[in-house]
């Protein structure tokens, strides 16, 4: 069982390279225990979002995985630098140490380096790490298995990954030229709207979600960091580097790590096509489970676009243990389905169309 407030999640504002970060925990607080009582994590699952990189938009995903690991280990998402909306109290940099700055820290290559500082400051090194990427998320993992190949890394589970080609797919030709030439218009209906209460802020994004099915309220005051100009140009800026730096696949850093990399891509996604599923399982032929396709549409962690089609959402299991998806056929009730053999629990994941699941097992005991 973990900490008080473990249940529903803990929320840290930091300064982490020199920019506000935010950190959602659930499970252990604080990783480096000051009294020999309290030993250090093991595992800790930490989840690098999407962009935009604000936390809160995962909390039901991360509650859930907590819970499904029985609440043994810590699970954590930490923002990207600047997308977070800092308390009163917080700018969005400080003029810290010279070596505790990254430079361009809200572009693409800093917030790579964003994550290894926070790393190094906050997760013991022995620690053994369950990375989940969303997106560029993804990308930003690869990234770091690149530039630190002595992490303790287990398993890196990559969702809708966009590692490749971005600017070229059906949502990159269309928000290339936005993020490049255009996203400084976006600035003044931002900052309008943040002047507004932030009741009729909620009231923006509850309509804004309106095509969004079984909309997972926690993801409206997440959202409202969103109507910080500040946090909206780097979100934006960041975007802006992704479309010209998110070239080709990185098969070398791939394959020195196949082993330790899970795959999922949508079966309709317009970040990350199909397309791109079929070159990855052509490059790297055989029965290795880490390339899966054909996840449902609407799984998303409580954001998504019309259609849900590049977010994630999980039916809440109660334990299990992650390591690959596979097809099932749908279960007889509509819901969340266990099945016990063993020692193993396995859970479903439903979407639109009956997409169904199973989470199947990997050992962090």
């Amino acid at each position: 069982m973990g900490p008080p407030g473990s249940e529903e999640g803990c929320t840290e504002h930091l300064y982490c390279g020199g920019a506000a970060t935010e950190v959602l925990k659930f499970g252990a607080q604080d990783l480096h225990p000051a009294s020999e009582l309290h030993s250090t994590p093991r595992v800790v699952f930490l989840l690098i979002p999407g962009n935009p990189g604000v936390v809160g938009f995962y909390r039901t995903f991360l509650q859930t995985v907590h819970q499904a690991f029985g609440r043994r280990h810590p699970v954590w998402a930490v923002s990207h630098a600047g997308h977070c909306a800092p308390p009163g109290s917080m700018r969005m940099t400080t003029a810290g140490s010279p070596g505790m700055q990254i430079e361009d820290v809200f572009g693409l290559n800093g917030q790579v380096e964003h994550k290894l500082a926070f790393l190094r400051e906050h997760v013991p090194r022995e620690a053994k790490l369950v990375l989940i990427g969303h997106s560029i998320g993804c990308y930003i993992i690869i990234e770091m298995m690149k530039r630190d190949p002595e992490l303790q890394v287990l398993k890196s589970v990559l969702l809708f990954p966009t590692i490749e080609r971005m600017a070229v797919t059906p949502q990159g030709r269309v928000m290339t030229p936005v993020l490049r030439r255009l996203r400084h218009v976006a600035y003044l209906p931002v900052f309008l709207l943040s002047l507004l209460p932030q009741s009729l802020q909620a009231t923006v994004v509850k309509v804004a979600l309106r095509a969004v099915r079984c909309l997972d309220l926690s993801v409206i005051p997440a959202a409202l960091s969103l109507f910080n100009v500040d946090c909206a140009a780097n979100a934006m800026y960041m975007g802006s580097q992704e479309m010209v730096q998110v070239l080709g696949r990185d098969d070398s850093t791939i394959r020195q790590n196949l082993d330790k990399l899970i795959f999922y891509y949508g079966a309709t996604d317009s970040w990350c096509p199909v397309q791109y599923y079929q070159d990855i399982r052509a490059d790297f032929p055989g029965e290795h489970p880490a390339v899966r396709q054909g996840l449902p549409p609407r799984l998303r962690p409580g954001r998504g676009r019309r259609g849900g089609r590049h977010g994630y959402r999980v039916d809440p299991p109660r334990r299990g243990e992650l390591v690959e998806l596979r097809p099932s056929p749908p279960p007889p009730h509509p819901t969340a389905a266990r099945r016990d053999k063993g020692n193993s629990i396995r859970w479903t994941i439903t979407g639109t169309q009956n997409y169904f699941f199973f989470f199947k097992m990997i050992s962090v005991s």
